[in-house]
């Protein structure tokens, strides 16, 4: 009944809002579903480390909510980072081209990766699949710019574009026998995220 009431528009509103950097800090698996949650007030308006107070504060003034600090429990606040791959140590995996929302990785299996920093969004779940902790987080070059509305947006296409795509590859493995001889990505693409997670519980 719920999912029936969702005030589509508020959705769009708070979704506008958000950064749009897909990290899953907040506890939801990116920032639309955290958005669809915070309209139905099944989510506090302080969980998005990445929006930091000013998000807050935009989302108090839309929902009607008293302003809070950021929950610590998701993080907290800092300047925009961007992931770095050390090709030296690189085996190609594509793990972590699997974990980014955002196709800010290019690479092929068994060759060596790179970011593209105007791409990243600074969500780390890249780190935590690397089996040869070969990823880092820096911080951004100034010369990017902040992240504003602008970069949001871009981020938030490229995020819709790439579930789009992965949701149709899945779509196209139509036989079980396929589906036992190619790796489920939407499994793999989980596990990634729920290690991401637990490493956060972890360092918190």
């Amino acid at each position: 009944m719920a999912a029936a009431m969702l005030d589509e528009d508020l959705v769009l509103k708070i979704d506008a809002i958000l950064p749009q950097t897909q990290c899953t800090k907040c506890g939801f698996d990116g920032c639309l579903p955290y958005a669809k949650a915070l309209a139905c007030g099944e989510a506090d308006i302080n969980r998005c480390p990445p929006g930091g107070d000013k998000g807050v504060q935009a989302l108090s003034s839309l929902l009607g909510r008293p302003a809070k600090p950021i929950d610590p429990s998701c993080g907290q606040p800092g300047p925009l980072m961007v992931a770095v791959i050390d090709p030296e140590h690189c085996i190609g995996c594509t793990l972590c081209i699997k974990a980014c929302p955002v196709d800010a990785i290019l690479g092929a299996n068994k060759r060596m990766h790179t970011v593209l920093p105007d791409w990243c969004t600074g969500c780390d779940l890249c780190v935590a699949p690397c089996p040869v902790d070969c990823i880092s987080m820096v911080a951004a070059d100034p010369a990017l710019g902040n992240w504003d509305t602008q970069r949001a947006n871009l981020a938030r296409q490229r995020y819709q574009q790439t579930q789009a795509r992965r949701k149709k590859r899945k779509a196209e493995i139509d036989t079980p026998a396929q589906a036992r001889q190619m790796p489920d990505k939407a499994s793999i693409v989980a596990a990634a995220l729920a290690k991401a997670r637990a490493r956060r519980a972890g360092t918190t």
